[in-house]
Parts: C-alpha cells; sequence; structure tokens
C-alpha cells in the first residue's frame, strides 16, 4: 500500500473517534484501493496485462499471416471465382 495512502487511512481512523464518518471515509479509500489498485508501485501490476494483451495480439497476427501465407492460393481462387481481387475488400462487412 501506498505510504502516503496508509497514513491518511491511519489518520481518518483516529480521527474517527471524534467523527465517525471518517471511519466511513477511510473504508472508502481502503475499498478504492484494493478494487482499482490505484496508488503506488506494484510488482507485474497493469503492465502485466498489457504485456499480455500485446503477446496475445502478436501471435494471433503471426497465425494469421501464416494462414494467408499457406492458404494464398486457395484464397485467390476462391476469389477469382466470385469475381473480386485476390486480398480487397468487397465493401460487405466482415462478420
Amino acid at each position: 500500500m501506498n505510504p502516503l495512502l496508509l497514513l491518511v487511512v491511519v489518520a481518518l481512523i483516529g480521527f474517527g473517534f471524534m467523527e465517525p464518518v471518517l471511519w466511513l471515509a477511510a473504508a472508502v479509500l481502503v475499498f478504492g484501493h484494493v478494487r482499482y489498485r490505484r496508488g503506488g508501485a506494484r510488482p507485474g501490476g497493469s503492465d502485466t496485462e498489457y504485456r499480455e494483451y500485446r503477446e496475445r495480439r502478436d501471435r494471433q497476427a503471426r497465425m494469421e499471416r501464416r494462414y494467408q501465407r499457406e492458404n494464398r492460393g486457395r484464397l485467390e481462387r476462391q476469389a477469382r471465382r466470385q469475381g473480386r481481387q485476390p486480398g480487397k475488400h468487397d465493401g460487405r462487412p466482415a462478420r
């Protein structure tokens, strides 16, 4: 937990003995920190999520390029049969 956030939470709990609504404020801060993972450096963190997303996206792109390369002839024949140029979009929305 971020040291500044920890200090604020402790202060709110301490002052909460005079004004109990401050306990609620401390609880909201802790909940927000835990729920949304704000404040402080975390090992991994959202960088890990982005890294996994990027790796998945790159892997998908490699597979699509590989599929295109392996099936180029078949895809070109299909395109000619359907009367369009291979590799060109025919204007219909993708499914």
